[in-house]
């Protein structure tokens, strides 16, 4: 990846989220290059969602990579029409970054506020540009309301933002430059991302093998009559979980007093504080019981857990602790849940499971295994991720320097093919 140097001679702009600019720059306010665009009645076109993480995506793609639901209205004739090239944002979420340009055509909520670039500006450098964390705070400046949830950046504040405007020779230059090198960097997470994913993986299936047949691979085994378990050593006794172990309840504590003392307070999602008394009686293990139910969580040392957790220490059961830590992240605590407003895990519930029990001396091989290995996983998945951090904020500020002028990618730009990737030159 060639090192880009900044232009030769800069000129300054007096506009602070802006700085200096390269000498041949030019800087406009929004009014100049886009025209607000108000096109409705295309209640058949496929619905598109401005996003803060992507940008403009269609719905179905949304819809299909989370939990959200469709809560658009059955009668979409008053939905604004979208052209490829076009730039949407959400009024109250373009300061987080929730604008972009879109690549297809589709209609998008009447909230929603529609620009179309005029023909001195390339779109995809304005999506570049709108995106970076300057002009979101530039962004945030200009919206108005009475909290942060209610902040709205009308359409009469967009146009008299100023943004630099390189020639649109060099915007296409840009888009091309920075479509070439993002597609690179993303190919380098993606792959990060799925080793990551086999790596949590064979964890899993290294946790669940140990746990279910041992350190012995010739033990002979002896069928456990239960379907997620399978065969078990013929040594090992097969027992439901109220006889291993029992839920404690975490005590209340009010927020107040999760600020002092040295003792970790624990919730469903971790830690979230400090306690100068403790609930929990050395090693120790929390499970959540609201909100993030099923989850466990293991301690080394004593702790405090609160009222949305069930706790289990040396006073609640006689098994290895650690051990049980392994053992309970296998049994899918989180989908034994009373159906409720707030859905929980009910340890009535919980104590039904039938759990493999090796004799104590080998439920601490087993942990004491399991440790040694999953550190090394553990830590070879924090390395991946750290890198892939590392690559997002290079790729973050590579792309904010290169919009606003930091640095020239001319020479580099000039030797990519004219269309690298999909990008809107001429799209309009």
């Amino acid at each position: 990846m060639p090192k880009l140097k900044p232009y030769p001679k800069y000129k300054p702009t007096n506009i602070q989220w802006i700085g200096n600019i390269p000498d041949h720059w030019q800087v406009l306010p929004n009014r100049a290059v886009f025209d607000q665009v108000n096109e409705r009645g295309h209640p058949e076109e496929e619905m598109l969602s401005v996003t803060i993480k992507e940008g403009i995506i269609r719905q179905q793609d949304l819809l299909e990579d989370s939990s959200k639901k469709d809560v658009s209205r059955l009668d979409k004739s008053d939905y604004k029409l979208v052209l490829p090239g076009d730039i949407a944002y959400n009024k109250m979420r373009a300061w987080q970054g929730a604008i972009g340009m879109s690549r297809y055509r589709g209609i998008v909520s009447p909230a929603y506020i529609v620009q179309r670039p005029r023909s001195i500006a390339n779109p995809t450098y304005l999506h570049n540009l709108l995106r970076t964390p300057s002009f979101q705070k530039e962004a945030q400046r200009w919206s108005y309301g009475i909290v942060s949830d209610m902040w709205s950046l009308r359409p009469e504040h967009f146009k008299v933002i100023y943004i630099p405007l390189p020639p649109l020779a060099e915007q296409r230059a840009i888009a091309r430059y920075l479509d070439h090198i993002t597609s690179r960097i993303d190919t380098y997470t993606s792959n990060k991302r799925k080793i990551v994913d086999l790596l949590k993986e064979y964890r899993q299936a290294l946790i669940h093998q140990t746990v279910t047949r041992g350190l012995d691979p010739n033990v002979k085994l002896k069928p456990s009559n239960i379907q997620w378990l399978g065969d078990v050593p013929q040594h090992w006794e097969v027992r439901r979980l109220k006889n291993v172990c029992r839920f404690e309840y975490g005590d209340s504590l009010l927020a107040e007093d999760r600020l002092g003392g040295d003792v970790p307070v624990y919730g469903s999602n971790g830690q979230i504080g400090f306690h100068s008394s403790q609930n929990t009686n050395g090693q120790s293990l929390i499970i959540g019981r609201k909100g993030s139910f099923g989850k466990v969580q293991y301690s080394p040392k004593s702790v405090f857990a609160i009222d949305t957790t069930f706790f289990v220490d040396s006073r609640s059961t006689d098994a290895n602790i650690r051990w049980l830590y392994y053992l309970l992240g296998r049994l899918g605590l989180d989908a034994i849940s009373k159906d409720s407003a707030v859905p929980g895990l009910n340890r009535q519930d919980a104590y039904q499971n039938i759990l493999p029990l090796p004799p104590l001396a080998e439920q601490r091989a087993i942990a004491d295994y399991l440790d040694r290995k999953t550190d090394k996983i553990d830590t070879a998945i924090d390395l991946a991720q750290r890198e892939i951090e590392l690559l997002e904020e290079y790729r973050t500020r590579l792309i904010a320097d290169v919009v606003t002028g930091q640095l020239d990618m001319r020479d580099v730009a000039n030797d990519l093919p004219e269309h690298t990737l999909d990008t809107a030159d001429n799209i309009k």
